[in-house]
């Protein structure tokens, strides 16, 4: 059974990525350059080595691959952690669909401040200021559930802990940006949820 929730989790984060790859692609197609990671903030690539350690903790799992074993060593035997953490991912999923579908045009990876595009307020903006980063931070989360090893769940911390200094970030760029829209925006809707 774990082994079927742990390949089921490496279909998921291919879905995942894929996802997000192909909404860049789609908007590179209308010329909108929808990456603009590290353009302002070389720190920015702080994250991809976590992002590296949970795949790598996530395919090591599922087949075994070299890696010290106390390091994929599971913290609970129970499978139940694991269907959560997988419906819990398919969420995750569809919610990224929904945020994509409510960014338009104007989903960007990273602060793009040549051509920020409108501020997005409908759709699922009007839930969370971060549905984007809610769904990244849900989806490890249940990738952790799954797996429940070190690795997973020092990489899913320092990669929430990340993702928060993006967002706050961004925010910084927003205020600057659009001013008393945004402000008005931050009164109605909560940063996460």
């Amino acid at each position: 059974m774990q082994i079927f929730q742990y390949n089921a989790s490496i279909v998921f984060f291919a879905i995942f990525i894929l996802t997000v790859l192909a909404r860049a692609v789609l908007l590179r197609r209308k010329e909108i350059r929808a990456i603009v990671f590290g353009a302002t903030d070389k720190t920015d690539f702080l994250l991809i080595p976590f992002v590296l350690a949970i795949i790598y903790a996530v395919v090591a799992n599922s087949f075994q691959l070299p890696l010290w074993e106390p390091l994929l060593r599971p913290f609970w035997k129970t499978v139940l952690p694991g269907w959560v953490g997988l419906a819990l991912s398919a969420a995750a999923i569809i919610g990224l669909i929904f945020t994509l579908i409510s960014f338009g045009d104007s989903f960007r990876v990273g602060i793009d401040e040549e051509k920020p595009d409108i501020l997005v307020t409908t759709g699922v903006f009007r839930f969370s200021r971060n549905p984007i980063y809610v769904c990244f931070d849900t989806f490890f989360i249940g990738l952790f559930l799954v797996h429940r090893n070190i690795i997973i769940v020092i990489a899913v911390i320092a990669f929430a802990l990340l993702i928060h200094r993006q967002i706050l970030r961004e925010e910084k760029f927003l205020r600057s940006h659009y001013g008393a829209e945004y402000e008005e925006y931050c009164r109605k809707v909560r940063r996460y949820l």
